[in-house]
């Protein structure tokens, strides 16, 4: 697709933005317990969970009780659900993506969107302009002459932006669906043609040629009363961009009760307070069993490294399955950085066999889990708006447990023995390749 090999180039185009301007920077984080002092609370959810409150303390966002949280795997599932969703609205839909390309899927999702406007549904879509770079203005331009509201996010082409606000390297990366403030959607999902395959995740089937095999990937449904949370996120970035009045709609109804899981719902913002890095910090830093993570993208700062090394010397399981393949291959070299030291200090390293993998997951002890849009590099930490919800509890943790270890068994390991064997080619793309990864 057009689109997708455009976006392939915008690492170097971001890289010699970011060249002109000064590099930000993550906070300290180590021993982050002892640095956050929770509020007296008589919280039944912060007491069930020891550390709960401290993580509230360090997110500043409460757990909020009452919810139903649906696994969703690969695009199949997860597009059908999400369209399900669509054709059941009501009043309002509320629509925040990456990506949004002008292809068979694209087309089917601005189709329902179109249809639900002008059936008197309020459709707001926020759509990311370097995510769509290579997407028409026309596709677009449908969606506003049937009555949708659209922004562009940070729109590349300065003139659009005008005055000191143009801001190439802070992009939108959530992927949020939300209709009628009663569902929501969110994890690594875009909408792209990308997705019409599943990565057969789950099935018996073998597949022998990747070209049969979609992404594997993990989105998540809540209802319940998280998704105000949700719903106030999107409401937060859709003014933020000046652009349009968000239309009056029922965007908060009363809040029901929809199960019994309980959700931290997560957003970061360039220059907000790193709250899913914190989240993540303090987690991997309080771990007693295991660590248990799946990254797309994984080019992990310094001090991420160093606490999954500590975490392993303190005898805590530390597993990672990262991409075999890859859809971004300065990445995919960047994020080999760190592989000897995590091997050597007992930490095991996967790859995905086939599929390309784009999950952002993790369950720690069984008990905390996340899914979301952020990688773990410093683009999502420090230059991107994304969106995790964490859920607490040893029945999600479950579901999130099952499928890594399927995740595992349809990947490679990688032994240090192995790793330190690899080739000179291919250190050389690994050291060309990390020379940009504060970028990627």
């Amino acid at each position: 697709m057009k689109s997708t090999r455009i976006r392939c180039w915008l690492p170097l185009l971001l890289m010699c933005w970011g060249l002109l301007g000064a590099c930000a920077s993550l906070p300290d984080v180590q021993d982050l317990s002892a640095k956050v002092t929770p509020a007296a609370t008589t919280s039944k959810l912060n007491k069930r969970w020891p550390t709960a409150a401290q993580e509230e303390a360090a997110t500043g966002q409460p757990l909020i009780a009452g919810n139903k949280v649906t696994l969703l795997f690969d695009g199949p599932q997860t597009l059908s659900e999400m369209l399900k969703a669509i054709a059941g609205a009501r009043n309002n839909i509320n629509f925040e993506t990456y990506i949004f390309d002008q292809d068979e899927l694209g087309l089917k999702f601005a189709d329902a969107l179109i249809e639900k406007q002008q059936q008197g549904v309020t459709v707001n879509i926020l759509y990311d302009s370097v995510g769509t770079i290579g997407v028409p203005a026309e596709f677009f331009k449908r969606m506003r002459d049937a009555g949708i509201r659209l922004i562009e996010f940070n729109p590349v082409n300065p003139a659009k932006v005008g005055g000191d606000d143009w801001k190439l390297n802070n992009r939108d990366h959530r992927k949020v669906l939300i209709v009628d403030g009663k569902v929501a959607f969110t994890g690594g999902i875009n909408i792209s043609a990308t997705y019409a395959k599943s990565s057969l995740f789950r099935s018996g089937s073998k597949p022998t040629d990747k070209s049969q095999v979609g992404w594997r990937d993990t989105h998540v449904k809540i209802e319940g009363p998280a998704v105000r949370a949700m719903q106030w996120l999107f409401v937060r970035q859709w003014m933020g961009q000046d652009k349009l009045e968000l239309p009056e709609a029922e965007y908060f109804p009363t809040p029901v009760i929809a199960g019994d899981k309980a959700v931290r719902v997560l957003g970061s913002e360039p220059g907000g307070q790193f709250e899913i890095y914190k989240a993540y910090a303090l987690a991997i830093q309080e771990a007693q069993k295991s660590i248990h993570i799946t990254a797309a993208y994984f080019v992990p700062d310094r001090q991420t490294v160093d606490a999954l090394i500590a975490a392993a010397k303190r005898g805590v399981d530390v597993k990672i399955v990262l991409p075999g393949v890859s859809d971004s291959g300065l990445v995919f070299y960047a994020g080999h950085a760190f592989y000897d030291d995590l091997l050597a200090a007992g930490v095991h390293i996967y790859q995905l066999k086939l599929a390309v993998l784009h999950a952002k997951t993790a369950v720690i002890d069984g008990t905390w889990s996340t899914v979301g849009s952020t990688n773990i590099d410093m683009r999502s930490f420090l230059h991107n708006s994304e969106v995790n919800v964490i859920v607490m509890g040893t029945a999600f943790g479950g579901e999130m447990e099952r499928a890594f270890q399927e995740d595992i068994r349809d990947s490679t390991p990688i032994t240090l023995e192995q790793w330190r064997d690899r080739s000179v080619f291919q250190r050389m793309k690994e050291w060309t390749a990390r020379l940009m990864n504060y970028w990627l």
